[in-house]
């Protein structure tokens, strides 16, 4: 049931888009295709990370009342979260939003991973298309005409590595800052910062090049459009706040 729910909503229409792309770009370039439905899906999931964005900038600016409340209701867990929800209710701020944005792009960027691992497109799966989606004549496995999307590159590997470092550098940019008060959950979040920043791009280069060329071409334009989205989001909640501020 939630297999076929997966393949129905997720799987079967990034794998339609795919071959879509590959029927109609010049020199059926798989390597390019991917990248074009990439930057697309992104594009349809950055609503829901700027929304999420915002519920965690409106939290941030709510943490010393909460602190307040802490101490107001010290030894009393229960009336600290009645009085922490009321807060969110007063200001309007729902904090298990930013959960269900994440829980929304997991089962679409999985199926998107999914879909570049296992299917090479060398031959096209024909079970799987609409029946307006275009067969390909040919499909065209070498990047560019120089690296094959069905084989391993060491370079592009290194590539979705050093992106992915960079991803995470962006991302966490301030999160932790000097002088910052010392507790369980910042070291928590210190440590799931390092791990972010310097073992997962190691991981994220592993799988690239034990996997293929056109997984190393997902991660590089999925973490490439990771730093734009956080520069577009960063930005744009900036100007919503100066905006208000402004008379």
């Amino acid at each position: 049931m939630i297999s076929s729910l997966f393949h129905a909503v997720f799987y079967d229409p990034i794998y339609n888009a795919l071959v879509a792309l590959v029927a109609l770009l010049p020199g059926s370039d798989v390597g390019i295709a991917v990248i074009i439905v990439t930057i697309i899906i992104r594009l349809i999931l950055l609503p829901f990370s700027l929304s999420a964005a915002r519920t965690q900038r409106a939290m941030k600016t709510l943490e010393p009342k909460i602190k307040e409340l802490k101490e107001k209701h010290k030894g009393n867990k229960e009336q600290e979260a009645l009085a922490t929800l009321a807060l969110y209710k007063e200001s309007q701020v729902n904090p298990f939003s930013s959960i269900l944005t994440v829980f929304i792009q997991i089962p679409v960027l999985l199926a998107l991973y999914w879909v570049f691992f296992q299917e090479p497109l060398s031959t096209i799966n024909l079970d799987r298309l609409y029946s307006f989606t275009p067969v390909p004549a040919t499909v065209s496995l070498a990047f560019l005409g120089i690296i094959s999307v069905a084989g391993k590159s060491m370079f592009l590997s290194f590539v979705a590595g050093l992106t992915q470092f960079y991803q995470a550098h962006v991302a966490l940019r301030g999160t932790m800052k000097p002088g910052e008060e010392k507790n369980m959950q910042n070291d928590f979040q210190r440590v799931m910062g390092l791990q972010l920043k310097y073992v997962f791009p190691f991981i994220i280069g592993v799988i690239s090049y034990t996997t293929s060329s056109a997984i190393a071409l997902y991660f590089i334009t999925t973490n490439l459009m990771g730093v734009l989205q956080e520069w577009y989001v960063h930005r744009t909640i900036t100007r919503e706040e100066l905006e208000r501020v402004a008379p």
